[in-house]
């Protein structure tokens, strides 16, 4: 007759088999959050940033402040002109 649990191990054998178990769980709810997270993450975030001109840029700075109006003009029209050669 066979026997799932061999006599000769002990307790340990079950405490094995339990943790083992767990652990093996813990992995699969793991992966089914990152791969949720990974899903529901907003696409709009890495391509809008990837994709922002230097005037956007420089309109995003005037807007909270950090440069003048006079600034901001001197330098839009750095990036409308066009390029020198270089020296």
């Amino acid at each position: 007759m066979m026997f799932w649990y061999d006599h000769n191990v002990g307790g340990w054998g079950w405490f094995a088999m339990s943790a083992g178990m767990i652990l093996f769980w813990a992995l699969i709810v793991t992966v089914a959050v990152l791969l949720f997270r990974a899903v529901n993450r907003p696409q709009e975030r890495t391509h809008s940033q990837a994709a922002r001109s230097a005037e956007d840029i420089l309109r995003e700075r005037l807007a909270r402040g950090d440069i003048e109006d006079d600034e901001y003009r001197r330098r839009l029209n750095t990036l409308h002109a066009s390029p020198l050669t270089k020296p």
